[in-house]
């Protein structure tokens, strides 16, 4: 797959209209921003903003703005059959517009790419290519869970999931409890408890307690932190809570782990 062109987070006013007849003669890929009105094939369709849509190069297709203005990430590229096969095993179809619900990430993506593209920067071409692959496989499963669950809900659910699950492993201690990361997410602590663990594979008490424990190997082993220190900056408000779940975890005690250093 090779970028021809691309943009990030591109506006025009209620004036602006992309018409091709007859074809973009190279294949589209589009994170559509703000409401708008698309006609695919001569199909006319209202699209929500938060949506994408990929067009191939044949397909006649026009689009505008719905309300004052048009906002979106662009992306035109060419594609052999290597990746038109690569987009099939993703699910991503063409000439069909997905409402996604959320495409922060996504959007954020296009950023960078844009960045490396017209970059003349050591290795812009090898990481342009990786960013691709991230795209489609971030594009690939918000697809799927969207098939899987097509309320909108779920997909925000998915997402406030995953930025807790990262918050665990890279800020412990800023994480509240059960009851507080429950009504976080909008929901009760059971039906949390059950969704988490669904879709991580685990529960969101041992996601808490690795991320605390990880954390804590590498303030032992990089910094002069006392023992309590090290506790508090976790998410321990008991040192002694903290000594008993290391212990039991690697089978030694937190100075005994700092002394094998």
């Amino acid at each position: 797959m090779k970028i021809g062109s691309i943009g990030y987070n591109y506006s025009h006013d209620s004036d602006f209209a992309m018409d091709r007849p007859n074809g973009t003669g190279c294949r589209l890929f589009l994170l559509v921003k703000t409401p708008a009105i698309f006609e695919i094939g001569g199909k006319r369709q209202e699209v929500k903003k938060n949506s994408f849509v990929t067009f191939s190069p044949e397909m006649p297709c026009k689009y505008y703005a719905a309300e004052k203005i048009y906002t979106d990430d662009w992306m035109y590229f060419e594609a052999d059959e290597n990746d038109l096969k690569r987009f099939e095993e993703l699910g991503i179809p063409e000439n069909t517009v997905i409402h996604l619900g959320n495409i922060e990430e996504l959007s954020h993506i296009m950023h960078i790419l844009a960045y490396e593209h017209y970059a003349a920067d050591s290795f812009h071409e090898e990481i342009e290519r990786h960013y691709i692959e991230i795209l489609l496989l971030k594009l690939s499963r918000i697809i799927k869970l969207k098939s899987a669950a097509s309320s909108e809900s779920f997909i925000e659910k998915n997402y406030k999931f995953t930025q807790l699950r990262t918050r665990i492993y890279t800020m412990p201690e800023t994480v509240p409890d059960v009851e507080g990361m429950a009504a976080e997410v909008g929901m009760s602590r059971s039906g949390f408890q059950h969704l988490y663990k669904k879709m991580f594979g685990v529960s969101v008490m041992t996601d808490v307690i690795t991320g605390r424990l990880d954390r804590a190997k590498r303030l032992l082993s990089s910094t002069n932190l006392t023992i309590k220190e090290v506790a508090e900056k976790c998410g321990y408000e008991s040192e002694y809570n903290f000594m008993r779940q290391f212990k039991s975890r690697y089978g030694q005690t937190p100075t005994e782990f700092r002394r094998m250093l």
